[in-house]
């Protein structure tokens, strides 16, 4: 019994994840505007500068930093 019990809890658990992954809860891109699309662009340019391999964290700090400067989330 405890078996048949396991495989439903996993059963439904694999349902209601692939419910919420469904496309239409994921964020599409043709709303983008031109000003966030320059702003990644800016922001991906600069933080290619500093490669993880080499400066750590500070790649993602300049990447937030610069978007941050844009007025946009991450």
């Amino acid at each position: 019994m405890k078996r048949i019990s396991t495989l439903l809890t996993a059963l439904v658990v694999g349902l209601a994840v692939s419910a919420l992954a469904t496309p239409s809860f994921a964020q599409r891109s043709e709303g983008m505007s031109s000003s966030r699309a320059q702003a990644l662009k800016d922001c991906n340019t600069q933080a290619a500068k500093y490669k993880q391999y080499v400066w750590g964290d500070y790649e993602i700090d300049v990447y937030r930093a610069c978007m941050a400067q844009h007025g946009q989330q991450e």
